[in-house]
């Protein structure tokens, strides 16, 4: 039997990384503490396969599980001690932060404020001249941290579309913007010499960040309803990456986090109409005020994709049925010039 130790990603217990011999150590003499590993991994040794609680690392088990000969040992729930939002985002994101990381920056509260506490070189992408280009080298200026921006050539998202769209788990305009930006990214990442992109995602579900959520009449439900819906927005992301060998890396879904944003009542994630109180304010300790306060556009629209996908589904016959257009390329009829 191939007892060679692979892994993919980083495991921690108790905010202890793990070395590989440590790793295989515990697979070897007491393979149940992997049951409470935390982290982003797909680990294989032996007999056994595990990847961790989200599944944000793909890998030969079903995510959250320990596996052994095929057979599922145990459930991998983290259990962290609780903490601070404050001291649970600080840990989170310095557990994430590595020599082949870069910070997915777009200028809005959630990666600006990972970006102040990683101190990495930070990746921002956009079509020349949009929001979040001209946003993000703003906040790298004033935080400080070196920036890589990249402009996308509108002329390459139909190419990316057609590339994409049978990996998406799916298919909806809204989930093709985002995963198109997402390609642009992990592109870029790639190109760069990363392999980990430390991403913001999560922070909208987890503190009300959405626009709509200012007309919920239940926001609780809500919440609880997006919160459900991230496992398929992850696998939507991380099926772009793996076509670069890049894999997006959430600091707002550690564990820890996720258990801090759950004990503060719903009700204060919305104040006097701001959404994500609790996150901004965290965020005031470590940024200019102007940024932590700062609300901004969904990537897919300050990075300028949705226009250009919109834009093109009116250049091909589509006038106001983007779905329309993404079964099009589906159908393969944009590759061949129909």
């Amino acid at each position: 039997m191939d007892t060679q130790l692979s892994i993919r990603g980083w495991v921690e217990e108790g905010g202890l990384l793990l070395t590989d011999d440590q790793i295989q150590s515990i697979l070897e003499e007491e393979p149940l503490r992997a049951c409470r590993f935390g982290g982003e991994f797909a680990i294989e040794y032996g007999a056994y396969r595990l990847r961790d609680s989200l599944g944000v690392v793909p890998g030969n088990a079903p995510p959250g599980t320990l596996q052994k000969n095929g057979e599922t040992i145990c459930c991998i729930v983290p259990d962290p001690p609780e903490m601070l939002l404050e001291d649970a985002i600080r840990e989170a994101v310095s557990l994430r932060k590595s020599d082949n990381s870069v910070v997915a920056l777009s200028g809005g509260i959630d990666s600006s404020l990972i970006a102040a506490l990683a101190v990495r070189p930070c990746l921002a992408v956009g079509l020349p001249g949009s929001h979040d280009l001209i946003r993000a080298e703003e906040v790298a200026a004033a935080i400080g941290c070196d920036i890589i921006t990249v402009e996308i050539d509108p002329s390459r998202v139909e190419l990316v579309l057609r590339q994409i769209l049978s990996l998406l788990p799916s298919i909806n305009p809204v989930d093709a913007s985002i995963a198109t930006t997402s390609f642009f990214l992990c592109e870029a990442a790639a190109d760069h010499g990363y392999d980990r992109i430390i991403s913001g995602q999560g922070a909208d579900e987890l503190f009300c960040g959405y626009t709509r959520y200012l007309e919920s009449t239940d926001l609780t439900a809500d919440r609880t309803a997006d919160i459900a819906d991230l496992p398929r927005q992850l696998a939507r992301d991380q099926a772009v990456g793996g076509l670069f060998s890049v894999w997006i890396s959430l600091p707002y879904l550690d564990s820890r986090v996720v258990r801090a944003a759950d004990r503060i009542p719903v009700g204060e994630m919305i104040q006097s109409g701001v959404r994500k109180f609790p996150l901004r304010s965290v965020a005031s300790a470590y940024l200019p005020e102007d940024i932590a306060w700062y609300e901004k556009k969904a990537m897919q629209y300050g990075s300028g994709i949705w226009k250009v996908i919109r834009d093109r589904a009116r250049e091909r016959g589509f006038k106001r049925a983007v779905q329309g257009y993404m079964k099009y390329i589906q159908d393969g009829r944009a590759e061949h010039g129909i």
